[in-house]
């Protein structure tokens, strides 16, 4: 096959978008994926201090490979969850976020969950008899806001890509799980004092291209699966999702950005109630109880025998 635009040997080929790219053709294609979405969405302003969420994943070190070189001024935070033991997979791809911010001169800081908040995500899951995806979101999402928020950061980048979007939509579209659809938006705004914005520049990019770029660009990244996603519905999502897309491509884009189109905006409107925020007693950070989530479990796991 040959390049779609200067017709040297392809590199990869996109099927829903009908082209193949040569390598340098197709590090363009990715970057204007990135800045249209980024665009169109107005998810970054001249002059913002931002925040990407990085996980030593394809998707989190592709999306700060393609903002830096996009122009862009963006530190990374890692979160160490304590998978894995101290030879495994969370020690492992902190040490992959760590090669790549000093291969790039960029700034990582990492919060380290059993040494900041005394538990790790497998103590969590086994105390609460939770599933570790529920335990780990939850802390993710909380540290995650608190550093940026903590950091006077003005927007936190995440990588979430087409592939996870579209798995997430397909998930809480088959139970109409209203109030989830409500709220899924490329940007998140900041509705109370203590949230940071949220946005997601990947919303354009597939799971594989990100993989094909930090490959083609000789990105480091970890390849191997979280060892506690066994049975995650997402990842079923995503498996019917690609053998549809395998015989329809485009399907994926066409499902989310339909979605994003014509009717987020509805449902947002119709079904996103607008929940009374309290500042938690604890840590000050937005809630709608006394004590948000997060504290909760930070307190149940300091109370463990």
């Amino acid at each position: 096959m040959k390049c779609k635009v200067c017709r040297e040997p392809a590199a990869i080929e996109i099927r829903r978008h009908h082209a193949v790219f040569c390598k340098d053709h197709f590090f363009e294609h990715m970057s204007r994926q990135v800045e249209r979405t980024i665009h169109d969405f107005t998810m970054l302003e001249p002059g913002e201090k931002i925040l990407l969420g990085v996980s030593g994943g394809k998707d989190s070190l592709a999306l700060w490979d393609l903002l830096t070189d996009l122009g862009y001024e963006v530190d990374g935070v890692y979160i160490e969850l304590g998978i894995g033991g101290e030879e495994g997979y969370s020690s492992g791809s902190l040490q992959l976020a760590e090669q790549y911010a000093k291969n790039r001169d960029l700034n990582l800081q990492v919060v380290d969950l059993a040494t900041d908040y005394g538990y790790t995500i497998p103590e969590a899951a086994a105390e609460t008899r939770r599933v570790a995806c529920s335990v780990c979101g939850l802390s993710k999402r909380y540290v995650l806001n608190r550093v940026a928020h903590d950091g006077g950061y003005d927007v936190l980048v995440m990588g979430h890509n087409l592939d996870d979007e579209a798995a997430v939509l397909m998930g809480n579209t088959l139970n109409w799980n209203l109030e989830y659809i409500g709220r899924q938006r490329p940007v998140l705004p900041a509705t109370k004092e203590g949230l940071v914005r949220k946005v997601k520049p990947l919303l354009r990019i597939a799971e594989r291209e990100t993989a094909a770029y930090c490959v083609l660009k000789g990105i480091d990244y970890e390849v191997d699966e979280c060892p506690l996603v066994g049975g995650n519905t997402g990842i079923r999502m995503k498996e019917w999702l690609n053998v549809i897309e395998s015989e329809r491509p485009g399907t994926k884009q066409r499902f989310l950005f339909g979605f994003l189109d014509r009717v987020s905006d509805q449902f947002a409107s119709a079904h996103q109630e607008e929940v009374e925020l309290n500042e938690c007693s604890n840590c000050g950070q937005p809630t709608t109880n006394e004590l948000c989530s997060f504290c909760l479990l930070q307190g149940r796991m300091a109370d463990r025998g």
